[in-house]
């Protein structure tokens, strides 16, 4: 296990320091603004922020100065259902979390932010308080590998309150999850919409080529990852695999509309795609929108 937190901490630790080290401070925001000091007022200063107490006292005009809060805590809330644990491809969805966890996790302790883990099935499988440092992201990122989750379902919503209740203060939840079966649980949406008031959600969509296409096999013999239901379809028929692809879309589109609806940045991920440029692409997109 430390072998393998070690190899994941070199993969990721180069674009953590190529890619992320400048552009993850730039995309999210702080608490508030903390007072600095006080200094003699100057042309084109806001009056309202005249210190009327130092201006009595000194006869001079004196402003309040403040500076951005920038200590933040982020939380990773990593789906760990049966549907995550599929791949066909170059790998599963959950290798792909587990990288970009790690690189959020020591982006985060570069940057002197505090990371907590909250990972879940259709119960709280692990939860990480949110901390400092790099050993306590190493700590996060070696629990994520070495969890043998319990529960095969999904229970987004139980997440998000958990979540909601571990970080006292407005902070920053990366939400990995695959969303299978979201056009059908309207309990998420109303925790998602709860959640997204006072917090900053980003979710993260993790997909595989075969999420989309039953692939024409014949008669074949087919699991629910998440409910362990066996069924024999044909999947020749034309019928069945639009059919398929429908529920599918489904889904899609529903969370599309529901992360739109309540102004959520979004990053999609691919197990058969690199993660490095979608993630590098959010982080540039949310930038230049805060200085638009």
């Amino acid at each position: 296990m430390l072998r393998q937190v070690r190899r994941l901490e070199f993969r990721t630790r180069r674009l953590v320091d190529s890619h992320f080290s400048g552009e993850y401070p730039s995309v999210f925001r702080g608490q508030g603004l903390e007072f600095a000091e006080v200094r003699e007022y100057l042309p084109g200063d806001d009056v309202r922020t005249i210190d009327w107490n130092v201006t009595a006292r000194s006869g001079v005009p004196h402003v309040k100065t403040y500076t951005e809060e920038r200590e933040l805590s982020v939380l990773l809330a990593v789906d760990v259902s049966g549907s995550v644990r599929f791949g066909t491809r170059v790998r599963f969805k959950s290798d792909v979390v587990a990288d970009v966890a790690a690189t959020l996790a020591l982006s985060a302790a570069r940057n002197n932010d505090r990371v907590a883990l909250a990972a879940f099935s259709d119960r709280l499988e692990a939860s990480v308080p949110p901390r400092k440092g790099r050993r306590h992201a190493l700590r996060i990122v070696r629990d994520l590998l070495a969890l043998a989750p319990v529960g095969q379902g999904t229970d987004l919503a139980a997440a998000l309150g958990h979540g909601v209740r571990l970080l006292p203060a407005r902070s920053v939840i990366f939400l990995f999850s695959d969303f299978a079966g979201i056009s059908a649980n309207p309990a998420f949406e109303r925790a998602l919409a709860t959640a997204s008031v006072r917090h900053d959600i980003v979710p993260v969509v993790i997909s595989d080529p075969a999420d989309s296409a039953l692939p024409d096999l014949g008669l074949v013999q087919i699991s629910d990852p998440e409910t362990g239901e066996m069924l024999v379809v044909n999947s020749s028929r034309r019928a069945i695999r639009e059919q398929y692809a429908a529920s599918i879309e489904r889904d899609r589109s529903a969370a599309a509309r529901l992360f739109r609806r309540l102004g959520l940045d979004t990053v999609h991920l691919r197990t058969d795609e690199p993660y490095a440029a979608p993630l590098l692409a959010f982080f540039r997109g949310r930038e230049r929108r805060f200085r638009s």
